[in-house]
């Protein structure tokens, strides 16, 4: 396979100072030992680790794929782009294992990094998709909200509205738009603002701090709600 030839053409950097190899369990030191090998055993390591990311790049891009639209073939072949990537750079970093967890489980954060790089990035290929579109009309149908209602809600979007306008600094409001009211999926938001699920994930907590206490105080959710994130 033409990955685990790439692969094995780089030259990984192993810790030898005394103790390492005591630092971590005896399957995590087996890995260790194989992929910084040569020849046959080396081969066989990167194979198998080959496999294994497959499997978790599959499940990721399947999981995540519906909601950016990607299916079939072109799914498939993100997950395969995702594992010969996190195959790459698990081979280059093998000397910043120190064993504080297996070796498979630090190998596959890699694995779910590049998954969602490749399909956040895959999202913005879509020249119809825009940042900065604001399609307030369709959370009705997105919120599933009674259109035996509709008056009750309406007045609620407004109220919602003018908060996110009024309420929010420029990055809480960037962030909430793109979102709740774009249906934007997390990993592109990420790519495209050069940020990270944290970070996003903290300021969509604060802004839906400050959006639940201005509708309480305007009496449209009770204050007890309203200290909910």
């Amino acid at each position: 396979m033409w990955v685990l030839g790439t692969i094995a053409a780089v030259n990984p950097v192993v810790d030898e100072t005394p103790g390492a190899a005591n630092s971590v369990d005896p399957e995590s030191a087996e890995w260790l030992g194989a992929l910084a090998g040569r020849g046959a055993r080396q081969e066989a390591a990167l194979a198998r680790l080959h496999e294994m990311l497959l499997r978790i790049a599959q499940r990721e891009c399947r999981r995540r794929g519906p909601r950016l639209r990607i299916t079939g073939p072109e799914l498939e072949d993100l997950a395969y782009q995702a594992t010969a990537d996190a195959l790459v750079a698990i081979t280059r970093k093998l000397g910043q294992f120190r064993g504080e967890s297996r070796f498979t489980t630090w190998a596959y954060k890699f694995v779910i990094l590049e998954v969602s790089d490749k399909i956040g990035r895959h999202f913005w290929q879509n020249p119809g998709v825009r940042l900065n579109a604001e399609d307030w009309d369709k959370l009705p149908d997105r919120f599933g909200f009674d259109p035996a209602q509709e008056a009750e809600w309406r007045d609620l979007l407004a109220a919602l509205r003018r908060a996110v306008d009024t309420e929010l600094s420029p990055r809480q409001r960037q962030v909430f738009v793109a979102l709740v009211v774009n249906a934007v999926p997390l990993d592109a938001l990420v790519i495209e603002l050069g940020s990270n699920r944290n970070a996003i994930y903290k300021t969509m907590f604060d802004a839906r701090r400050k959006l639940r206490a201005a509708l309480a105080a305007n009496g449209y959710m009770g204050h007890d709600t309203a200290g909910r994130s």
